[in-house]
């Protein structure tokens, strides 16, 4: 390995690649200055990228945390830095902006590695966007109705419940769509980028009808405020921008088309004479959204009488509860931190010889160990992905030619 090699790499990225494959194996920092006879301070610095490495040490390094040297110095693709804004008038303190820029870099990074996955692959993400939706100056409500029933059409929903947003928004919109364990209020963040196209962060913590709103609403940006990356806080602020008011409503419209909806709500009341809160937690249910939205939609709609929600919320309504004795099953969570076709690249990649063991448990952010328990878990369930008998980069069925 030549110096000159060393000094085309970022010296940033380079430190933290480091650093997670001395945490992957268990090493400490005081462990890794023995390996190199220097101070821990030093490593810190490498880590952080204050300090450039010399390549025998770089060596030293990779042999100690059972990586190879080519893991840390290949060429990887080059992508703007991502700043997301804080949505509307919020004013984050400096504590905010501490606490999140860590998963902004995560996402950035996981983003980085899904493209770098698919040059590797020679499988690019197939992009099936619509153009972005003119809104402005149009009424909040009218707009975001008209855009959801405009997506519903094009990818051909029709008026019924979306069984598994996460995977319609990755595979026939194409966006790279993540689940990270962001702090509590942080609810997602989008962000677009030219080579990387659109990308999402949902906060893994949330409970999965929270997590779908939060990917309709981050679709919502990208389809009306495409170039304008943002952070959602939860009650962030009491007054919302107008962008913001769109992206719920959207949410709304789009996971609860008003025609499916009020024909649903209307057979049972016509069936029945009346709407209980168990049916209420049966059509939340059905259309994988909380009981809340659900309610207060039907409100809106003027299917529910103004105010139902708070009353039920102030009796003492406990929904979980109510969930539980309906037997309602949780909604279908696909709630893997990397999408399904990011880990079938990784692993194809890997099964290829195009990667290293250790380049492969990289991409999963996994050590070693859990690394070959991933290896068997995907090969369990490819069913043909990876074989050549699907294109694992379009998920079409492969020629025979």
């Amino acid at each position: 390995m030549e110096t000159n090699m060393l000094d085309s790499i970022d010296m940033r990225q380079l430190g933290k690649e480091l650093q997670e494959a001395r945490k992957n194996c268990g090493m400490t920092q005081e462990a890794a200055a023995e390996v190199l006879g220097v101070a821990r301070t030093t490593i810190t610095a490498i880590e952080k990228g204050e300090r450039r490495i010399k390549a025998g040490e770089l060596i030293r390094l990779a042999r100690a945390y059972g990586r190879q040297v080519s893991d840390f110095v290949r060429q990887r693709p080059r992508v703007e830095a991502f700043q997301p804004q804080f949505r509307g008038p919020y004013l984050p303190t400096s504590v905010d902006k501490q606490i999140i820029d860590p998963y902004i870099e995560t996402l950035e990074e996981l983003c980085r590695d899904y493209l770098e996955l698919e040059e590797i692959m020679e499988a690019p993400l197939v992009r099936k966007y619509p153009p972005v939706y003119e809104v402005a100056g149009l009424p909040c409500e009218q707009a975001a109705e008209s855009v959801a029933i405009e997506e519903r059409n094009r990818l051909g929903l029709g008026d019924g419940p979306i069984p598994i947003l996460r995977y319609l928004l990755e595979q026939d919109v194409g966006l790279r769509l993540f689940y990270l364990p962001l702090p509590p209020k942080f609810s997602e963040i989008y962000v677009y980028d030219e080579a990387l196209g659109g990308c999402m962060a949902i906060n893994s913590h949330h409970p999965e009808e929270r997590r779908r709103w939060s990917a309709a609403h981050g679709y919502a940006h990208f389809l009306a405020h495409r170039y304008k990356a943002e952070i959602s806080v939860e009650n962030g602020y009491q007054r919302q921008p107008e962008s913001e008011r769109f992206a719920d409503a959207f949410a709304r419209y789009f996971l609860m088309p008003t025609g499916g909806l009020s024909r649903r709500f209307n057979d049972i009341r016509r069936t029945q004479g009346k709407v209980t809160p168990a049916d209420l937690c049966t059509l939340a249910n059905y259309y994988g959204v909380s009981v809340e939205a659900l309610t207060r939609h039907l409100e809106d709609l003027k299917l529910l009488p103004t105010g139902l929600w708070d009353k039920l919320r102030q009796g003492g309504f406990k929904v979980r509860e109510a969930q539980r004795q309906l037997g309602l099953e949780g909604i279908a969570a696909p709630d893997e931190k990397l999408p399904k076709r990011y880990q079938y690249l990784a692993l194809a990649a890997y099964e290829r010889e195009l990667i290293t063991e250790g380049q492969l448990t990289r991409f999963l952010r996994v050590n070693r160990l859990d690394g070959r328990r991933a290896i068997e878990g995907l090969r369990d369930n490819t069913h043909g992905v990876i074989d050549g008998a699907i294109d694992v980069g379009t998920g079409t069925q492969a020629s025979d030619a």
